[in-house]
């Protein structure tokens, strides 16, 4: 049973699978388990657990109500999709490979959290990424 996933809800579809699929094969080893253009939706997985889909916002708006809208400012962000690495200098050069665009180059960020280390990307769709990892925990 998926539990929670992320539904990225996007403008430019072709452009959004167009990053995903390339960097979820580098970055995971997946292929998606459906691209439909023609229903602007794609979804990838793990097992049998959703991992990320993508949606087109305009037919979310459709199914709301809320095509009538004026588009929301751009300028700040209200999600990100915070994507847990081994190595984050490693992910984020296999983002940008893709067209993503580096916000905050790795670094550590004991202030969030003991041995976490983060850098901030925006994929090409517009999507702000958080790579992060942590230490692997040491035996005791």
């Amino acid at each position: 049973m998926n539990v929670l996933y992320p539904r990225l809800l996007v403008e430019d579809f072709e452009i959004s699978t167009r990053f995903w699929e390339p960097t979820l094969r580098d970055l995971l080893g997946i292929e998606p388990v459906k691209i439909l253009p023609e229903d602007g939706y794609a979804k990838w997985a793990v097992g049998d657990e959703a991992l990320l889909v993508v949606f087109t916002r305009s037919a979310v708006a459709d199914v709301t109500g809320t095509a009538h809208l004026p588009s929301r400012a751009a300028a700040q962000d209200t999600a990100m999709l915070a994507l847990p690495v081994e190595d984050v200098e490693a992910a984020s050069a296999v983002l940008v490979r893709h067209g993503a665009t580096v916000l905050a180059a790795a670094q550590d960020r004991p202030e969030w959290g003991a041995g976490l280390r983060t850098a901030h990307l925006r994929a090409p769709d517009g999507t702000l990424i958080e790579l992060q990892s942590y230490p692997e925990p040491r035996p005791s």
